[in-house]
């Protein structure tokens, strides 16, 4: 089961993500912490990268596509994908239908979260990442517990990316290019609508109930 985690910047796709690994053994793949790797490699690619990140503008669809065929082409990620944050234009989704059924797979389900923009910007300026494990917080829905998080509060970080000017362009880019993947994965019957303006643990659950629907999948909640 390969899974596209859907919805527009700081909906909490990261946190629902890293409850799916967690609840359905699976890998989260996002492009954002693969672009994030490539950055800290200091090279020419890196530098254009980061200036495009920095200013909430998408890197080009064949620098994304040949960092998802070395996941895709690894024997442990075989149907067991999350991709948190692609595809965010058609070309994208066209393009991963292709790799997929490159190397034998598909897409189970396409799960979008939607939220009101007022709670986006305060979710994004409120986003906490941990330098150390990768895992997300949030000061004002989601702020660390010592039950929850095991390393040091100093590796808490916040983006650079993670500014007002930044999350304009983010949305903006994202109304213009990203929604309408929608209708394409709703014409072939794979889409869900959520509401993710609820509690994480009532998004998780009803994101389990669906994945548990779709087959064999048990959800370990």
């Amino acid at each position: 089961m390969n899974i596209i985690l859907f919805g527009p910047p700081g909906v909490g796709k990261g946190t629902q993500a890293d409850n799916m690994v967690k609840n359905f053994n699976l890998y989260k793949i996002s492009t954002g912490d693969l672009l994030r790797n490539e950055i800290k490699k200091n090279t020419n690619l890196s530098r254009k990268i980061k200036s495009k990140i920095n200013q909430g503008l998408l890197v080009s669809d064949k620098i994304i596509s040949d960092l998802i065929v070395k996941i895709l082409s690894k024997k442990k990620y075989f149907n067991r994908l999350i991709f948190d944050g692609y595809p965010r234009n058609l070309n994208q989704a066209k393009s991963l239908d292709l790799l997929v059924k490159k190397y034998n797979q598909k897409i189970s389900c396409v799960l979008n979260l939607n939220i009101d923009k007022e709670s986006i910007i305060k979710r994004i300026l409120g986003r906490l990442v941990c330098a150390k494990c990768g895992l997300t917080f949030n000061k004002y829905f989601n702020p660390p517990q010592k039950k929850k998080y095991v390393c040091n509060l100093k590796y808490l970080k916040t983006r650079l990316d993670d500014n007002k000017i930044t999350i304009k362009n983010r949305l903006g880019v994202y109304t213009k290019k990203t929604l309408p993947i929608l209708d394409y994965y709703a014409d072939q019957g794979i889409l869900y609508k959520i509401d993710g303006r609820r509690k994480i643990n009532q998004v998780c659950r009803e994101i389990c109930d669906i994945i548990g629907s779709l087959g064999t999948w048990l959800c370990k909640l």
